[in-house]
């Protein structure tokens, strides 16, 4: 990267990161504060109100966060053909804030698939193009720090949502859809910050921008990149969506009041891990941290499946939470150090493509184990999935040698 970027810092502390990063940073706070509103109570209402079945959240869940992660990838090659980013972010939060009120008048399973669709439309937009950014204004000495901080302000809305909506729940009279439209102010509140607040990268271009899906740019992203890739895709097939989290801990007996505390006890210890596991990274090597990540979600995944007691199910969530810690942030800067610097978005959303196009089966699968056989089989096969990325990932052995740009 070139050291003509103002914003580059390679000292590490909270003084020394990017303006860019602690902006959008704030701007996913909020967003998740919106969000996790609703998803602490949406697998409830849609089977206490709208009498959907296990199999139907299933299919919700894997078909919105497929749809998200399939426009990543051109959202990505998008940002990087015409070497902009901001607008593509902004559009994408813009759209996931304001798709938000279906929530609020659904009156079927189909309304909130509308919802769910529209909500990670925006986020397939706008993912790629702003890990992109976080990259551009860093460097390899510090950007596993750049990316936990990240990580944690936007965790600290992840767990705030569900604790406003255990409240907000709670003195409307388990109104779920009073909490879908207070939901609404915080995302409009991020849509404003973002567009206000954040400055377009400037990146030096040193040749002409090609065709970033072109097979030459493609290829030039380099094998240690692929297979990063390929060990993301395995390990996401078992990775599962959170609503069978809350469903677990509600089977397990937490009461229905309580259950939208399991995303709050779990992205408490998130926040609270990846700024620091991002310090680690940099210090200690990003992929060691990778291996440790992936076998502690094997663990806290049978711990899942045999978990009994209230108090096994609290502290298993919160390791749940020292994993993404661990992992989001490290995945991210590991792309972000393989790949050339004019691929960066389009390398962000190859990786999310191919992760969240496993999302759909993982999902399906999860809901068929569950409904047929019982929810241990759901977690196990979850747990296994992740045995079998970590075995591939040590196997591996990347190396961190960036491939050179495509002519």
């Amino acid at each position: 990267m070139s050291n003509s970027q103002p914003e580059i810092l390679n000292k590490k502390g909270f003084q020394d990161i990017s303006r860019s990063v602690w902006i959008l940073g704030f701007v996913s706070l909020l967003t998740d504060i919106s969000s996790k509103m609703i998803d602490s109570i949406l697998p409830l209402f849609l089977i206490s109100i709208l009498k959907a079945n296990l199999l139907t959240v299933g299919y919700i869940e894997g078909i919105a966060e497929s749809t998200a992660s399939v426009l990543k990838i051109f959202s990505g090659a998008l940002s990087d053909r015409i070497g902009k980013r901001k607008q593509l972010v902004v559009f994408g939060y813009g759209l996931s804030t304001f798709v938000k009120p279906l929530f609020a008048i659904a009156t079927s399973s189909g309304w909130v698939l509308m919802a769910r669709f529209g909500d990670r439309v925006g986020k397939g937009i706008r993912v790629a193009p702003r890990d992109a950014i976080v990259a551009d204004v860093t460097d390899s000495a510090n950007r596993g720090a750049a990316y936990g901080l990240r990580q944690s302000l936007d965790t600290i809305g992840a767990f705030t949502g569900p604790l406003l909506a255990i409240v907000l729940m709670s003195v409307s009279g388990q109104n779920y859809r009073f909490v879908f439209w207070i939901a609404l102010i915080p995302g409009i509140l991020a849509v404003i910050l973002l567009a206000i607040g954040i400055q377009e990268p400037k990146t030096p271009v040193t040749e002409p921008r090609k065709n970033p899906l072109s097979w030459d740019a493609l290829k030039s992203l380099g094998q240690s990149y692929w297979w990063l890739v390929a060990v993301a895709l395995v390990f996401n097939l078992g990775n599962f969506s959170d609503a069978f989290l809350l469903l677990q801990a509600k089977e397990i007996g937490i009461s229905a009041e309580l259950v939208p505390l399991s995303l709050v006890v779990m992205n408490l210890t998130y926040c609270l891990s990846a700024y620091p596991m991002g310090l680690v990274s940099d210090r200690t090597g990003k992929l060691r941290l990778l291996v440790g990540g992936f076998l502690l979600y094997a663990v806290v995944y049978l711990g899942f499946a045999f978990a009994d007691k209230n108090w096994q199910m609290w502290a298993l969530l919160g390791l749940h939470g020292v994993y993404q810690g661990m992992t989001k942030g490290t995945l991210l800067a590991l792309v972000a150090d393989k790949v050339p610097a004019n691929l960066r978005g389009t390398a962000f959303g190859m990786m999310n493509l191919a992760t969240g196009l496993a999302l759909l089966p993982a999902s399906i699968l999860a809901g068929i184990l569950w409904q047929y056989f019982s929810p241990k089989a759901t977690f196990i096969t979850g747990s296994a999935f992740a045995v079998i990325a970590l075995v591939l990932l040590i196997v591996s052995r990347p190396t961190a040698k960036m491939p050179r740009a495509p002519r």
